[in-house]
């Protein structure tokens, strides 16, 4: 089959959404199929990263257009630039063939709804894989006012892309939730999270030791917070427990990753003349295991108005690695199932936004038992989401959809 994927984001940008759909596009090749991807010239957290217009990759055709490149630091200047993304996409979708199938994923916002217009034109099924909902996100994150003109027309437009899509791919039970209350039937969702690296995340005792070596963080407890930094994943209660813990040599809160709140935890540092925080970039695929498995304590969190909208995709890696993580978080949601389930509540903690006493104690304890080896119950539920077991449910959807 002719198979199109559709993204901001593509190889060689080692963005989350981009390692993904790089993965799903190596998956469809090596199973026979015509792969093409569109995605942006730029890079996701750097626009002054360039990548070729058009090149082959591993047998898979990647054709990138031009964005304005204006960046993140405020809403006009990612409006221009989802702007310039539509613009220069259609145009390049319009002189592509048909394809068998569209496979759209949500970033810039709505680019599901432009993979379905063209598919209408030309022929061929249309997957959306959800990995956050638009104008939903908007409307939580007090950017777009719930039932204006704009939000209207943009909800009309997502719900046209759904009502016609051959599968809809979701990440979760409260994403599902949410489509069915907009009136997707549930026939039409398939529901599975992104897939954790199996085989590039690993314990690596040598890695860990020589990234704590790098960074200064030999002989600390180290909590990280590692992957996309959001209005989405609030940190503010764990920046109020680093600032109340920074007389305690103890303790490194470590950051790593890019998005707009990336700059704000720096500022946040230097503004308190905070020594026990550190901040890094996004960490390229062959250093992951070693960046992962430096840390005591993972931290992961989910802001309250976005359960169901976005999902919490860096818990997979960690539960491979079979580490601890403290969850900051409501109390029904993804991170709240995960952690349910786990055997040894010490592997999985959850606390609330604004609970700054809890985090606290939470830490404290976790200190008080000591770098936790790695647990092998943690890891078996890790090896459910994996990509050797995702990846092949997700290409038999596309496959189906494309029959």
């Amino acid at each position: 089959m002719r198979i199109l994927l559709l993204n901001q984001c593509f190889h060689p940008d080692h963005v989350s959404t981009a390692q993904h759909l790089t993965d799903l596009a190596l998956g469809l090749q090596e199973a026979g199929h015509d792969v093409t991807a569109v995605a942006s010239s730029r890079g996701y957290d750097d626009p002054k990263l360039r990548f070729p217009a058009h090149e082959v990759w591993r047998g898979i055709q990647i054709r990138r257009i031009w964005t304005p490149g204006l960046g993140k630091r405020s809403k006009w200047r990612r409006f221009v630039d989802f702007a310039g993304f539509w613009l220069s996409a259609t145009f390049i979708l319009l002189r592509l063939p048909r394809f068998d199938v569209t496979v759209c994923l949500t970033s810039p916002p709505l680019i599901s709804s432009l993979g379905t217009a063209i598919a209408a034109l030309k022929g061929g099924a249309v997957v959306p894989w959800v990995m956050d909902l638009n104008p939903d996100e908007a409307v939580a994150a007090g950017w777009l006012r719930r039932g204006g003109l704009v939000e209207r027309v943009l909800s009309r437009l997502q719900n046209w892309s759904f009502s016609r899509a051959a599968r809809i791919v979701v990440l979760d039970r409260f994403m599902a939730q949410r489509l069915e209350a907009k009136g997707v039937p549930t026939s039409l969702l398939h529901i599975d999270p992104p897939w954790s690296y199996e085989g590039t995340v690993r314990h690596d005792l040598a890695a860990r030791d020589a990234f704590r070596a790098e960074h200064g963080l030999t002989g600390k407890f180290v909590l990280m917070y590692s992957g996309n930094h959001s209005p989405c994943h609030p940190l503010e209660t764990a920046l109020a427990a680093a600032l109340r813990l920074g007389g305690d040599d103890r303790f490194r809160f470590l950051f790593i990753g890019g998005g707009s709140e990336h700059p704000k935890v720096k500022a946040f540092a230097v503004q308190h003349g905070l020594r026990n925080i550190l901040c890094l970039p996004y960490q390229p695929l062959e250093k992951l295991s070693g960046s992962l498995f430096s840390a005591d304590l993972h931290l992961v969190a989910m802001g309250d108005p976005f359960t169901g909208i976005v999902h919490p995709c860096k818990i997979y890696n960690i539960l491979l690695l079979g580490l601890p993580f403290l969850a900051i978080c409501p109390e029904e949601c993804h991170l709240s199932d995960i952690a349910a389930q786990l055997p040894d509540p010490r592997y999985g903690r959850c606390v609330r936004h604004g609970d700054v006493e809890g985090f606290i104690a939470a830490v404290q304890a976790a200190a008080a038992d000591g770098a936790l080896p790695p647990s092998e119950a943690v890891r078996q539920i890790g090896g459910k989401f994996v990509g050797g077991v995702l990846r092949p449910r997700f290409i038999e959807v596309v496959e189906k959809a494309g029959a």
